[in-house]
């Protein structure tokens, strides 16, 4: 199903978890650190400017935000880990994080943001980690990858096989805003789930 991407719209954002309405349809979300890159990678994905604000502030996503496309909400979570919030905002953060991902709502796919030029932070393993002891289904997004030579990039990917859990069987994508690698493979992604929900709807 070819979905008209330039028809995506804002929706919502929400600051507590019990702020947001029962869900109503399948769900896709973005999880990652402070500044990997989700507000761009949505935007990539819609073929849009500004639908998602992108912030040079890390950390400046503090809310759950909702976008909506035909029959799926992309729920955009906080990014975790950035170092200059205080400790309460910090829980009010995992809160809604764990709180939206441990929930019954519909979520079919999430997807997790890795900056690709550096290990992962110890909150990237720790949420990899979340994702496979849940049994949520996921795909590793790993963002601004046209930042490293040919040579650095492999050795990054070699090296995610050890700093990464069960890196070898997650399937990955490497994305880039500037050269739009791994947009469309994003967006057959995307589209396979819409799929399967109209299938499943019939």
């Amino acid at each position: 199903m070819k979905l008209n991407y330039n028809k995506a719209e804002y929706v919502a954002s929400y600051g507590k978890f019990s702020q947001i309405p029962p869900c109503d349809r399948i769900e896709i979300a973005f999880a990652g650190h402070s500044n990997v890159g989700k507000s761009t990678l949505i935007n990539k994905i819609f073929n849009r400017k500004n639908l998602a604000r992108v912030s040079s502030v890390p950390g400046k996503t503090a809310t759950i935000n909702f976008y909506g496309l035909e029959n799926i909400y992309f729920a955009d979570l906080p990014g975790y880990g950035y170092a200059k919030v205080a400790k309460s905002e910090k829980e009010r953060w995992a809160g809604l994080i764990e709180g939206y991902l441990s929930s019954d709502r519909d979520i079919r796919l999430v997807f997790m943001l890795v900056d690709m030029r550096h290990a992962p932070t110890k909150d990237d393993v720790q949420m990899i980690n979340y994702l496979i002891d849940t049994e949520m289904p996921f795909v590793l997004v790993l963002t601004k990858a046209d930042k490293l030579k040919k040579t650095e990039r492999l050795k990054r990917m070699e090296a995610f096989k050890t700093e990464i859990p069960c890196f070898d069987e997650i399937h990955v994508i490497p994305f880039s805003s500037v050269t739009f690698e791994g947009v469309e493979e994003l967006r057959g992604i995307v589209e396979d789930i819409a799929d399967d929900n109209d299938v499943a709807d019939e």
